[in-house]
Protein backbone atom coordinates (compact mmCIF):
# COMPACT_ATOMS: atom_id res chain seq x y z
CA UNK A 1 0.00 0.00 0.00
CA UNK A 2 1.24 3.33 -1.47
CA UNK A 3 0.85 6.50 0.89
CA UNK A 4 -1.07 8.89 -0.94
CA UNK A 5 -0.39 12.37 1.45
CA UNK A 6 1.70 14.55 0.44
CA UNK A 7 2.81 14.95 4.13
CA UNK A 8 5.27 13.12 5.92
CA UNK A 9 3.74 9.81 7.10
CA UNK A 10 4.79 10.28 11.01
CA UNK A 11 2.85 13.70 10.51
CA UNK A 12 0.19 14.12 13.55
CA UNK A 13 -3.36 14.48 12.82
CA UNK A 14 -6.38 13.98 15.40
CA UNK A 15 -8.54 10.55 15.18
CA UNK A 16 -11.74 9.59 17.49
CA UNK A 17 -11.01 6.94 20.02
CA UNK A 18 -14.17 5.52 18.07
CA UNK A 19 -12.45 4.91 15.63
CA UNK A 20 -9.25 3.42 16.99
CA UNK A 21 -11.53 1.42 18.74
CA UNK A 22 -13.08 -0.62 15.70
CA UNK A 23 -16.55 1.06 16.75
CA UNK A 24 -17.05 3.51 14.42
CA UNK A 25 -15.47 4.19 10.63
CA UNK A 26 -14.12 7.81 9.55
CA UNK A 27 -17.37 10.11 8.28
CA UNK A 28 -15.98 13.27 8.91
CA UNK A 29 -12.30 14.36 7.96
CA UNK A 30 -10.98 18.05 7.72
CA UNK A 31 -7.89 19.76 6.94
CA UNK A 32 -7.61 22.76 9.37
CA UNK A 33 -6.35 26.06 7.72
CA UNK A 34 -4.82 27.11 10.97
CA UNK A 35 -1.88 24.76 11.32
CA UNK A 36 -2.94 22.36 8.49
CA UNK A 37 -3.95 19.45 11.00
CA UNK A 38 -6.18 16.66 9.51
CA UNK A 39 -8.49 15.22 11.88
CA UNK A 40 -10.39 12.55 11.63
CA UNK A 41 -13.56 11.22 12.83
CA UNK A 42 -16.72 9.90 13.05
CA UNK A 43 -20.40 11.15 12.71
CA UNK A 44 -20.75 11.16 16.98
CA UNK A 45 -20.29 14.47 19.13
CA UNK A 46 -17.53 14.59 20.40
CA UNK A 47 -15.42 15.97 23.67
CA UNK A 48 -11.58 16.52 23.99
CA UNK A 49 -11.54 13.34 26.07
CA UNK A 50 -13.11 11.62 22.85
CA UNK A 51 -10.04 12.10 20.55
CA UNK A 52 -6.61 11.05 20.58
CA UNK A 53 -3.30 11.64 18.18
CA UNK A 54 -1.83 8.94 16.08
CA UNK A 55 -0.10 9.71 12.75
CA UNK A 56 -1.53 9.85 9.58
CA UNK A 57 -0.09 6.80 8.58
CA UNK A 58 -1.90 4.95 11.35
CA UNK A 59 -5.20 6.72 9.90
CA UNK A 60 -4.40 5.76 6.62
CA UNK A 61 -4.07 2.21 7.78
CA UNK A 62 -7.25 2.39 9.70
CA UNK A 63 -8.86 3.61 6.57
CA UNK A 64 -7.44 3.95 2.83
CA UNK A 65 -10.11 5.67 1.70
CA UNK A 66 -9.20 8.60 3.06
CA UNK A 67 -6.56 8.75 0.68
CA UNK A 68 -8.87 9.71 -2.10
CA UNK A 69 -9.17 13.30 -0.15
CA UNK A 70 -5.16 13.52 -0.04
CA UNK A 71 -5.55 16.89 -2.19
CA UNK A 72 -8.28 17.93 0.45
CA UNK A 73 -6.99 22.17 0.57
CA UNK A 74 -6.80 23.88 3.99
CA UNK A 75 -9.23 25.04 5.49
CA UNK A 76 -11.60 22.50 4.06
CA UNK A 77 -13.72 19.30 4.85
CA UNK A 78 -15.40 16.26 3.56
CA UNK A 79 -17.99 13.69 4.52
CA UNK A 80 -19.92 11.00 3.42
CA UNK A 81 -22.85 9.47 5.00
CA UNK A 82 -21.26 5.39 5.23
CA UNK A 83 -18.19 4.30 4.04
CA UNK A 84 -19.74 2.88 0.94
CA UNK A 85 -20.64 6.19 -0.41
CA UNK A 86 -18.19 8.81 -1.81
CA UNK A 87 -16.09 11.84 0.21
CA UNK A 88 -18.10 15.32 -0.72
CA UNK A 89 -16.52 18.19 0.35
Amino acid sequence: MSFPFCEVPNTATILCKHIARGEKRILYVSHDEDDGMWQFLCNEEHTIEDLMLVTLKQAYELDPSIGEIKDLPLGNEAWRENPQMPWRS
